[in-house]
């Protein structure tokens, strides 16, 4: 799952961030509620939109260049 995103284009990258966003946001809401089953999964998801985040950042950098 770590690498599974460096082989993405910059407009799919943006793409996979909006559809991570709004999967934290739902999982945000069950937290609260208290519907989640694994609360760990909060956690990986925000490392997960971090890595998207970054890679975005590289191909911003790599087309100024």
């Amino acid at each position: 799952m770590k690498n599974s995103f460096k082989n993405l284009t910059l407009p799919e990258l943006k793409a996979k961030r909006d559809e991570l966003n709004k999967k934290y946001m739902e999982l945000r809401f069950q937290v609260v509620i208290g519907h989640v089953d694994n609360p760990l999964q909060k956690r990986t998801m925000r490392r997960q939109i971090a890595r998207v985040n970054t890679l975005i950042r590289q191909h911003e950098l790599a087309s100024k260049a």
